[in-house]
Protein backbone atom coordinates (compact mmCIF):
# COMPACT_ATOMS: atom_id res chain seq x y z
CA UNK A 1 0.00 0.00 0.00
CA UNK A 2 1.46 3.78 -0.60
CA UNK A 3 1.41 6.56 0.75
CA UNK A 4 -2.09 7.79 -0.48
CA UNK A 5 -3.99 5.00 -0.05
CA UNK A 6 -2.37 4.96 3.78
CA UNK A 7 -3.60 8.73 4.24
CA UNK A 8 -6.89 8.26 2.28
CA UNK A 9 -7.66 4.64 3.90
CA UNK A 10 -9.27 3.26 0.44
CA UNK A 11 -7.60 3.65 -3.11
CA UNK A 12 -8.71 7.18 -4.44
CA UNK A 13 -11.35 6.82 -7.10
CA UNK A 14 -10.92 11.16 -8.32
CA UNK A 15 -7.22 12.27 -8.84
CA UNK A 16 -6.09 15.61 -10.44
CA UNK A 17 -2.87 16.71 -11.88
CA UNK A 18 -2.34 20.88 -12.17
CA UNK A 19 0.39 21.56 -14.95
CA UNK A 20 -0.48 24.67 -16.81
CA UNK A 21 1.83 25.61 -19.50
CA UNK A 22 3.26 24.21 -23.03
CA UNK A 23 3.38 21.72 -24.88
CA UNK A 24 6.63 20.32 -24.55
CA UNK A 25 6.14 20.45 -20.44
CA UNK A 26 3.29 18.24 -20.53
CA UNK A 27 5.15 15.78 -22.39
CA UNK A 28 8.16 15.46 -20.34
CA UNK A 29 5.28 14.44 -17.22
CA UNK A 30 4.33 11.35 -19.41
CA UNK A 31 6.74 8.92 -17.64
CA UNK A 32 4.74 10.16 -14.68
CA UNK A 33 1.27 10.09 -15.53
CA UNK A 34 2.20 6.43 -16.69
CA UNK A 35 3.40 5.68 -13.21
CA UNK A 36 0.01 7.71 -11.70
CA UNK A 37 -2.11 5.31 -13.77
CA UNK A 38 0.06 1.86 -12.83
CA UNK A 39 -0.65 2.72 -9.31
CA UNK A 40 -4.43 3.20 -9.80
CA UNK A 41 -5.86 1.93 -12.74
CA UNK A 42 -9.15 2.31 -12.28
CA UNK A 43 -9.23 5.86 -10.93
CA UNK A 44 -10.62 8.57 -12.89
CA UNK A 45 -7.39 11.17 -13.76
CA UNK A 46 -8.20 14.67 -15.02
CA UNK A 47 -5.56 17.02 -16.59
CA UNK A 48 -6.01 20.93 -14.79
CA UNK A 49 -4.22 23.01 -17.96
CA UNK A 50 -4.26 25.50 -20.45
CA UNK A 51 -7.07 25.58 -23.00
CA UNK A 52 -4.71 24.05 -25.88
CA UNK A 53 -4.34 21.07 -23.56
CA UNK A 54 -7.72 19.35 -24.37
CA UNK A 55 -5.66 18.36 -27.33
CA UNK A 56 -2.93 16.44 -25.54
CA UNK A 57 -5.65 14.76 -23.05
CA UNK A 58 -7.19 13.41 -26.33
CA UNK A 59 -4.27 11.89 -27.50
CA UNK A 60 -3.64 10.07 -23.99
CA UNK A 61 -7.03 8.70 -23.49
CA UNK A 62 -4.76 5.48 -21.26
CA UNK A 63 -3.24 7.63 -18.76
CA UNK A 64 -6.09 10.78 -18.41
CA UNK A 65 -9.99 10.91 -18.66
CA UNK A 66 -10.63 14.34 -18.39
CA UNK A 67 -9.66 18.02 -19.36
CA UNK A 68 -10.38 20.48 -16.80
CA UNK A 69 -9.36 24.08 -17.84
CA UNK A 70 -7.51 26.73 -15.95
CA UNK A 71 -8.39 30.28 -16.20
CA UNK A 72 -5.29 31.34 -14.54
CA UNK A 73 -4.06 32.56 -11.69
CA UNK A 74 -1.82 35.69 -10.03
CA UNK A 75 1.86 35.07 -11.16
CA UNK A 76 1.38 32.56 -13.52
CA UNK A 77 2.14 34.71 -16.58
CA UNK A 78 0.92 31.78 -19.08
CA UNK A 79 -3.21 32.54 -18.62
CA UNK A 80 -4.29 35.99 -17.75
CA UNK A 81 -6.51 35.86 -14.48
CA UNK A 82 -9.79 36.75 -14.81
CA UNK A 83 -11.22 37.11 -11.07
CA UNK A 84 -14.51 35.84 -11.88
CA UNK A 85 -13.32 32.53 -13.58
CA UNK A 86 -11.04 31.83 -11.10
CA UNK A 87 -13.70 31.96 -8.37
CA UNK A 88 -15.72 29.57 -10.46
CA UNK A 89 -13.15 27.35 -11.17
CA UNK A 90 -12.27 26.73 -7.28
CA UNK A 91 -16.21 26.76 -6.36
CA UNK A 92 -16.22 24.42 -9.05
CA UNK A 93 -13.23 22.09 -7.70
CA UNK A 94 -14.55 22.03 -4.34
CA UNK A 95 -17.61 20.69 -5.22
CA UNK A 96 -15.99 18.05 -6.81
CA UNK A 97 -13.92 17.01 -3.53
CA UNK A 98 -11.16 15.48 -5.76
CA UNK A 99 -9.69 12.41 -3.71
CA UNK A 100 -6.07 13.87 -4.83
CA UNK A 101 -4.42 16.63 -6.29
CA UNK A 102 -0.71 16.28 -7.68
CA UNK A 103 0.74 19.83 -8.24
CA UNK A 104 3.06 19.30 -10.60
CA UNK A 105 3.52 23.13 -12.26
CA UNK A 106 7.02 23.91 -10.39
CA UNK A 107 8.69 24.30 -7.37
CA UNK A 108 5.21 25.72 -5.72
CA UNK A 109 5.98 29.35 -4.97
CA UNK A 110 3.32 30.41 -7.27
CA UNK A 111 0.73 27.94 -6.97
CA UNK A 112 1.09 26.11 -3.92
CA UNK A 113 -1.28 28.70 -1.66
CA UNK A 114 -4.13 27.96 -4.39
CA UNK A 115 -3.77 24.15 -3.36
CA UNK A 116 -6.09 23.95 -0.41
CA UNK A 117 -8.62 25.72 -2.31
CA UNK A 118 -9.26 23.08 -4.60
CA UNK A 119 -11.04 21.09 -1.81
CA UNK A 120 -9.16 18.12 -2.35
CA UNK A 121 -8.93 15.60 0.75
CA UNK A 122 -5.47 14.79 -0.07
CA UNK A 123 -2.70 17.35 -2.29
CA UNK A 124 0.44 16.50 -2.90
CA UNK A 125 3.87 18.48 -5.01
CA UNK A 126 7.29 20.32 -4.43
CA UNK A 127 7.92 23.35 -2.53
CA UNK A 128 10.25 25.45 -2.49
CA UNK A 129 13.41 24.52 -0.49
CA UNK A 130 14.51 26.83 2.07
CA UNK A 131 10.33 27.71 2.46
CA UNK A 132 8.35 25.31 4.51
CA UNK A 133 5.43 27.21 4.71
CA UNK A 134 5.15 26.93 1.13
CA UNK A 135 4.61 23.03 2.57
CA UNK A 136 1.36 22.16 3.84
CA UNK A 137 1.98 18.38 4.44
CA UNK A 138 5.65 17.23 4.73
CA UNK A 139 4.14 13.55 4.03
CA UNK A 140 3.13 14.78 0.80
CA UNK A 141 5.38 17.67 -0.37
CA UNK A 142 9.36 17.49 -1.18
CA UNK A 143 11.30 20.16 -1.68
CA UNK A 144 12.07 20.79 -5.23
CA UNK A 145 15.23 19.23 -6.53
CA UNK A 146 17.27 21.85 -8.74
CA UNK A 147 19.58 20.45 -11.13
CA UNK A 148 17.10 17.57 -12.29
CA UNK A 149 16.28 16.48 -15.86
CA UNK A 150 12.69 16.96 -15.74
CA UNK A 151 11.42 13.72 -16.74
CA UNK A 152 13.15 12.44 -13.37
CA UNK A 153 12.22 15.35 -11.09
CA UNK A 154 8.29 14.23 -12.06
CA UNK A 155 9.41 11.15 -11.23
CA UNK A 156 10.79 11.54 -8.18
CA UNK A 157 7.70 13.20 -6.69
CA UNK A 158 5.76 9.88 -8.03
CA UNK A 159 8.23 7.81 -6.00
CA UNK A 160 8.03 10.19 -3.37
CA UNK A 161 4.53 9.45 -2.79
CA UNK A 162 5.36 5.37 -3.10
CA UNK A 163 4.55 5.01 -6.76
CA UNK A 164 7.08 3.14 -8.79
CA UNK A 165 7.99 4.29 -11.85
CA UNK A 166 7.43 2.39 -15.14
CA UNK A 167 10.66 3.54 -17.28
CA UNK A 168 11.28 7.06 -17.92
CA UNK A 169 10.69 6.92 -21.83
CA UNK A 170 8.49 9.70 -23.70
CA UNK A 171 5.38 8.89 -25.53
CA UNK A 172 3.15 10.78 -28.44
CA UNK A 173 0.45 8.35 -29.48
CA UNK A 174 -0.30 8.29 -33.44
CA UNK A 175 -3.77 7.81 -34.83
CA UNK A 176 -5.91 7.14 -38.13
CA UNK A 177 -7.10 10.45 -37.74
CA UNK A 178 -3.36 11.70 -37.89
CA UNK A 179 -2.99 9.68 -40.86
CA UNK A 180 -6.07 10.57 -42.59
CA UNK A 181 -5.66 14.27 -42.09
CA UNK A 182 -2.37 14.45 -43.32
CA UNK A 183 -3.44 12.77 -46.84
CA UNK A 184 -5.33 15.71 -46.89
CA UNK A 185 -2.73 18.10 -47.25
CA UNK A 186 -0.95 17.74 -50.74
CA UNK A 187 2.79 18.81 -49.23
CA UNK A 188 2.71 16.31 -46.60
CA UNK A 189 1.00 13.38 -48.64
CA UNK A 190 3.60 13.35 -51.08
CA UNK A 191 7.04 13.33 -48.39
CA UNK A 192 8.91 10.43 -49.00
CA UNK A 193 9.69 8.93 -45.77
CA UNK A 194 13.64 9.35 -44.50
CA UNK A 195 13.95 11.53 -47.42
CA UNK A 196 13.45 14.81 -46.13
CA UNK A 197 14.64 16.64 -43.53
CA UNK A 198 12.50 19.08 -40.81
CA UNK A 199 13.70 22.62 -39.90
CA UNK A 200 11.66 24.26 -36.92
CA UNK A 201 13.20 27.77 -36.69
CA UNK A 202 10.38 29.49 -34.89
CA UNK A 203 9.22 29.04 -31.24
CA UNK A 204 9.53 31.84 -28.14
CA UNK A 205 11.53 35.01 -29.61
CA UNK A 206 14.12 34.70 -26.54
CA UNK A 207 14.93 31.37 -27.82
CA UNK A 208 15.09 31.46 -31.42
CA UNK A 209 18.45 30.67 -33.50
CA UNK A 210 19.38 33.01 -35.99
CA UNK A 211 17.59 32.11 -39.64
CA UNK A 212 20.51 32.29 -41.45
CA UNK A 213 22.12 29.38 -39.47
CA UNK A 214 18.78 27.93 -40.19
CA UNK A 215 19.10 28.16 -43.76
CA UNK A 216 22.95 27.54 -44.14
CA UNK A 217 21.88 23.70 -42.15
CA UNK A 218 19.01 23.52 -44.99
CA UNK A 219 21.33 24.09 -47.44
CA UNK A 220 23.91 21.62 -46.54
CA UNK A 221 21.47 18.91 -46.05
CA UNK A 222 19.85 19.44 -49.12
CA UNK A 223 23.51 19.00 -50.85
CA UNK A 224 22.99 15.75 -49.37
CA UNK A 225 19.93 14.70 -51.30
CA UNK A 226 17.63 15.61 -48.74
CA UNK A 227 14.24 17.62 -49.29
CA UNK A 228 13.83 20.13 -47.47
CA UNK A 229 10.49 20.73 -44.90
CA UNK A 230 10.11 23.73 -42.91
CA UNK A 231 7.56 23.52 -40.31
CA UNK A 232 5.41 26.07 -37.46
CA UNK A 233 2.48 28.02 -37.06
CA UNK A 234 0.88 30.31 -38.98
CA UNK A 235 1.74 33.07 -36.55
CA UNK A 236 5.42 31.50 -37.06
CA UNK A 237 5.20 32.27 -41.32
CA UNK A 238 7.17 35.01 -41.55
CA UNK A 239 10.27 33.69 -40.14
CA UNK A 240 9.85 30.85 -42.39
CA UNK A 241 9.96 32.64 -45.28
CA UNK A 242 12.66 34.55 -44.44
CA UNK A 243 14.90 31.29 -43.89
CA UNK A 244 13.08 29.95 -47.64
CA UNK A 245 14.68 33.06 -49.06
CA UNK A 246 18.40 32.40 -48.10
CA UNK A 247 18.01 28.78 -48.99
CA UNK A 248 19.08 27.50 -52.69
CA UNK A 249 17.16 24.71 -53.17
CA UNK A 250 12.73 25.01 -52.87
CA UNK A 251 11.82 24.34 -49.74
CA UNK A 252 8.08 22.93 -48.33
CA UNK A 253 6.94 25.21 -45.84
CA UNK A 254 3.88 23.96 -43.79
CA UNK A 255 3.42 27.08 -41.48
CA UNK A 256 -0.17 26.98 -40.49
CA UNK A 257 -0.83 23.67 -41.86
CA UNK A 258 -0.55 21.13 -39.83
CA UNK A 259 -1.89 20.26 -36.38
CA UNK A 260 -0.61 18.60 -33.56
CA UNK A 261 -1.14 15.11 -34.46
CA UNK A 262 -0.18 15.95 -38.40
CA UNK A 263 3.30 17.36 -36.85
CA UNK A 264 3.77 14.23 -35.22
CA UNK A 265 3.01 11.77 -38.24
CA UNK A 266 5.57 14.34 -40.24
CA UNK A 267 8.06 13.64 -37.51
CA UNK A 268 7.99 10.22 -37.20
CA UNK A 269 8.83 9.87 -41.03
CA UNK A 270 11.57 12.47 -41.45
CA UNK A 271 15.12 11.46 -41.40
CA UNK A 272 15.78 14.50 -38.83
CA UNK A 273 14.55 17.66 -37.02
CA UNK A 274 16.89 20.57 -36.57
CA UNK A 275 14.48 23.09 -34.28
CA UNK A 276 14.89 25.73 -31.45
CA UNK A 277 14.35 24.02 -28.18
CA UNK A 278 10.29 24.01 -28.66
CA UNK A 279 7.53 21.71 -28.28
CA UNK A 280 8.22 19.38 -31.55
CA UNK A 281 12.20 18.49 -29.79
CA UNK A 282 9.98 16.56 -27.18
CA UNK A 283 7.58 15.06 -29.78
CA UNK A 284 10.71 13.85 -31.83
CA UNK A 285 12.45 12.32 -28.73
CA UNK A 286 8.98 10.70 -28.09
CA UNK A 287 8.68 9.54 -31.71
CA UNK A 288 12.67 8.73 -31.13
CA UNK A 289 13.26 11.00 -34.23
CA UNK A 290 16.91 11.68 -34.66
CA UNK A 291 17.28 15.45 -33.95
CA UNK A 292 19.98 18.21 -33.31
CA UNK A 293 18.31 20.73 -30.84
CA UNK A 294 19.52 24.49 -30.29
CA UNK A 295 19.50 25.74 -26.52
CA UNK A 296 19.13 29.01 -25.63
CA UNK A 297 17.55 30.03 -22.50
CA UNK A 298 16.59 26.42 -21.49
CA UNK A 299 19.60 23.71 -20.54
CA UNK A 300 19.93 20.31 -22.22
CA UNK A 301 20.90 18.69 -18.98
CA UNK A 302 17.49 19.61 -17.48
CA UNK A 303 15.12 19.91 -20.82
CA UNK A 304 16.83 17.38 -23.38
CA UNK A 305 16.26 14.65 -24.77
CA UNK A 306 17.74 11.49 -22.23
CA UNK A 307 19.47 9.57 -25.54
CA UNK A 308 21.81 11.90 -26.56
CA UNK A 309 23.09 9.48 -29.15
CA UNK A 310 19.71 9.60 -31.60
CA UNK A 311 19.42 13.25 -30.42
CA UNK A 312 22.13 15.97 -29.99
CA UNK A 313 22.16 19.06 -28.13
CA UNK A 314 24.00 22.46 -28.90
CA UNK A 315 23.88 25.74 -27.44
CA UNK A 316 22.93 28.94 -29.15
CA UNK A 317 26.15 30.43 -29.47
CA UNK A 318 27.12 27.35 -31.41
CA UNK A 319 27.32 27.99 -35.65
CA UNK A 320 25.84 26.62 -38.12
CA UNK A 321 28.95 24.42 -38.84
CA UNK A 322 28.19 22.35 -35.60
CA UNK A 323 25.10 21.80 -36.28
CA UNK A 324 25.51 20.21 -39.24
CA UNK A 325 28.47 18.51 -38.10
CA UNK A 326 25.96 16.73 -35.53
CA UNK A 327 23.09 16.33 -38.21
CA UNK A 328 25.74 14.23 -40.30
CA UNK A 329 26.95 12.44 -37.37
CA UNK A 330 23.44 11.27 -36.54
CA UNK A 331 22.36 10.97 -40.19
CA UNK A 332 25.64 8.72 -40.90
CA UNK A 333 24.06 6.14 -38.12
Amino acid sequence: MNKIENALGEVPQNIAVFRAIKLGDLLVTVPALRALRRAFPKAHIALISLPWAQDFVNRFPAYLDEFISFPGWPGLPEQPVDPAKTTEFLRMMQQRAFDLVIQMQGNGTCVNPMMPLLGARLTAGYYPAGLPQYRFDENFYRAYPENQHEIRRHLQLMDYLGLPAQGEELEFPLTETDTERASQVDEVAGLEPRRYVCIHPGGISARRWPESHFAQVANALAEQGYSIVITGTATEAPIIERVQRQLRTPAISLAGKTDLGMVGWVLSRTALLVSNDTGVSHIASALRTPSVIIYSTSRPDEWGPLNRQLHRAVGEADDARRVIDEAMSVLSR
